[in-house]
């Protein structure tokens, strides 16, 4: 991707993110919280270590990182959206946390010295990022040797979810249609195919986990508020205004098909978590 490019993307992220600031993770959808905390304890930190967390978003990670390294140790967390940086300083400061370190960065090319963090994890960032492998060889030079990365992404999910997103399909502009964030093909697709890029970025003793994670809404007007809280807003601003109730209407049509016991909806999407160590010498 030419670096103008790969600029206009980032940029694009950055100002989607920033409006998502106030109400990511705040709707009542547990989404963002049980996938970064189940996705640091695969990679166990441990106290006194120096930890970097790629694409803090509203500190999901964040919060369970600090407390792994504990006093001793120290969080580098850094976001490209400003607007998310400053609300979770804010929230690191009511915490009293004073081991965490915030950086407005690009994740892509953070510009810090290499090889100073013991520990690095990005939860459902790399498939954002313009270039995910030249990331990756970027954050293993930051990693000391024998490093840990870990990173979340995603699985399949059911079928009904795939039919309930495809209500905007018409309406996305070909960057939109990257099917990275849904992992339904290229390297996103197939637990081999993310391994193969910490291969070739050069990190060794890489595996793979995954859990399911039920998702419910309580009803249409929950899952909207939802779709509209994070990354998924884009869709909707690619839906021209007059159009936008009848997409809803659709929505709640094919949410019909995951209507759960509770009298809302589920919807199951597996998450993957990809780990891989920066090689010791020799």
């Amino acid at each position: 991707m030419e670096h103008e490019q790969a600029a206009e993307m980032s940029a694009r992220v950055a100002g989607l993110f920033n409006r998502v600031a106030d109400t990511y993770d705040a709707v009542g959808v547990p989404w963002f919280t049980p996938i970064a905390e189940r996705l640091v304890a695969e990679c166990s930190p441990r106290p006194g270590e120096r930890a970097l967390d790629l694409g803090t978003g509203r500190g999901a990670a964040l919060w369970p990182l600090a407390a792994a390294v504990g006093p001793n140790g120290h969080v580098t967390a850094l976001d490209l959206a400003e607007q998310m940086v400053a609300a979770t300083r804010r929230d690191s400061t009511a915490r009293g946390l004073g081991t965490v370190t915030f950086l407005v960065a690009d994740a892509s090319y953070p510009n810090l010295p290499p090889a100073s963090y013991d520990l690095a994890v990005a939860s459902l960032v790399l498939f954002f990022l313009p270039e995910p492998g030249a990331a990756l060889r970027v954050w293993w030079d930051l990693l000391v040797p024998g490093g840990r990365l870990a990173v979340s992404t995603f699985g399949p999910r059911d079928p009904a979810w795939e039919d309930l997103d495809d209500v905007f399909t018409q309406y996305l502009p070909p960057q939109l249609l990257d099917a990275r964030t849904s992992g339904i093909r290229g390297p996103f697709a197939t637990d081999a195919g993310v391994e193969a890029l910490f291969r070739i970025a050069g990190f060794d003793d890489i595996r793979t986990t995954s859990f399911d994670l039920p998702v419910h809404f309580n009803d249409v007007d929950h899952w909207y508020r939802w779709s509209m809280s994070h990354g998924q807003l884009s869709h909707w601003l690619a839906v021209p205004e007059p159009n936008r109730a009848e997409v809803l209407a659709q929505a709640a049509e094919r949410l019909k098909a995951a209507r759960d016991p509770r009298g809302g909806f589920t919807l199951e999407q597996q998450v993957r978590f990809t780990q891989g160590r920066r090689p010791l010498p020799g």
